[in-house]
């Protein structure tokens, strides 16, 4: 699709699907804060005396035996409460493209190049850094490509809160991207055995559902009795085909009807699950991802994993989001926002690149828990996110006052009637 030579990259989206987006930066942000309380209570706890009580947590098993459900802790949160996150990212991304902004594919060609760039040179980075090394290992080769929503805006909200809404959204929109497109490479390239008869059965559920869901005649309490049992037995037959379970969470999603009068049941899904994710599920998982030993001999504070991933994560994703706008931006002949320097989509860039959530969780697949390269996958992925956290507050703190000023103005709201008058001006605008 060929942008009008008049388009602006990362300009001012409308006054509705800003605050729906404030609304969804606030929650991620208070998820991405008890995000990173829980990994360091993780990181502190399986340093110290009394490690063997985290690993004793992480290793117990609870549920039933049959549809190898007996599972530990940490494997439910990484394959349970994971789905929730998924979920709702999947309501996201839907919303996005069919009532939100980002149903004008001029608006939706950056985040999802930005994604794909942020996602392929990472991957590139980590194969030519391990492909060469002694004692490299390619199976990790995904674990650079992912972006951690809620941590990567706690980070953008510690930075400071005058920064435009147009990188906000636009950061908010490639991450959920990402994570869709990261559970698209587990799916397809981290499912060791496929059972198809498991696989085809939870169509059944999923099938029902989809019906259930856009049967506006149920009553809310009722719908919330039929659609809970569908969706966990979508679940468990997912996790017992061999795919990981957290597919089943973006399947579900993708059935929930979505429309643009702010009543669509997607909508109201979101709003009821956000939290839960935000809160609860993302927060779980990182307390039993983030417990990787710094001590021993195993090499797993340095080595080619270790070096791949973090290059990955800060060089990869900065540069594959860079270069990716910049290409949108030749391809269609666009320019950046007024206002907006190629400084601010580096910033963006280097935010992208604090992975954590969905990295953890590929580097799980990739090496196996509790495996050597698992450990040292970890450490990277953490001491990537925090080098890539620790630059883009760098870069983007500089700006802050600059912006901080332009947006005083443009919240000018000298009417009163609740909306800033730029949004009057711009629906005026022909």
């Amino acid at each position: 699709m060929i942008v009008s030579a008049a388009r602006r990259l990362l300009e001012r989206g409308s006054w509705s699907e800003v605050r729906r987006i404030g609304d969804a930066l606030r929650t991620e942000t208070t998820g991405g804060v008890l995000l990173l309380m829980a990994a360091t209570v993780a990181l502190v706890w399986s340093n110290s005396p009394w490690a063997g009580a985290y690993g004793a947590l992480s290793s117990a098993r609870i549920g039933p035996s049959a549809w190898h459900l007996d599972l530990t802790l940490a494997a439910w949160a990484a394959d349970g409460l994971l789905a929730v996150f998924f979920f709702v990212a999947g309501l996201e991304l839907k919303r996005e493209f069919v009532a939100g902004d980002l149903r004008d594919p001029r608006r939706a060609v950056l985040p999802v190049a930005a994604a794909v760039g942020g996602m392929v040179l990472p991957a590139v980075i980590y194969v030519a850094v391990n492909g060469w090394a002694a004692g490299g290992s390619l199976a990790g080769w995904a674990v650079p490509t992912a972006t951690d929503i809620a941590f990567a805006l706690a980070v953008l909200a510690v930075i400071g809160t005058h920064l435009p809404a147009a990188l906000r959204t636009f950061l908010l929109t490639l991450a959920v991207v990402d994570d869709l497109l990261a559970i698209v490479v587990i799916a397809v390239f981290y499912t060791a055995s496929l059972s198809w008869l498991p696989l085809l059965f939870a169509a059944v559920p999923l099938g029902l559902f989809a019906l259930v869901v856009r049967t506006r005649a149920v009553p809310g309490a009722v719908l919330g009795a039929v659609l809970l049992p569908l969706a966990v037995l979508s679940w468990v037959l997912v996790h017992e085909s061999g795919v990981h379970a957290t597919v089943a969470g973006v399947l579900l999603a993708f059935t929930v009807p979505a429309g643009g009068d702010g009543t669509d049941r997607a909508a109201r899904f979101e709003h009821r699950w956000r939290p839960l994710s935000a809160a609860v599920a993302v927060p779980v998982f990182a307390f039993f991802a983030a417990g990787v030993t710094l001590g021993g001999s195993d090499g797993a504070l340095a080595g080619p994993v270790v070096a791949g991933i973090v290059a990955g994560l800060v060089a990869g994703k900065a540069l594959g989001v860079v270069g990716a706008t910049w290409l949108v931006q030749r391809l269609t002949r666009a320019r950046l926002a007024d206002g907006l320097a190629w400084r601010d989509v580096l910033g963006i860039g280097l935010l992208s690149g604090v992975g954590f959530t969905v990295s953890l969780l590929i580097a799980e697949l990739a090496f196996g828990a509790g495996s050597a390269g698992d450990r040292s996958a970890r450490v990277g992925v953490l001491t990537g996110s925090l080098v890539s956290a620790a630059m883009a507050t760098a870069l983007l703190r500089a700006r802050n006052r600059h912006y901080r000023r332009m947006q005083e103005a443009e919240d000018a709201d000298l009417d009163g009637d609740g909306i800033p008058d730029v949004y009057q001006m711009q629906r005026r605008t022909p």
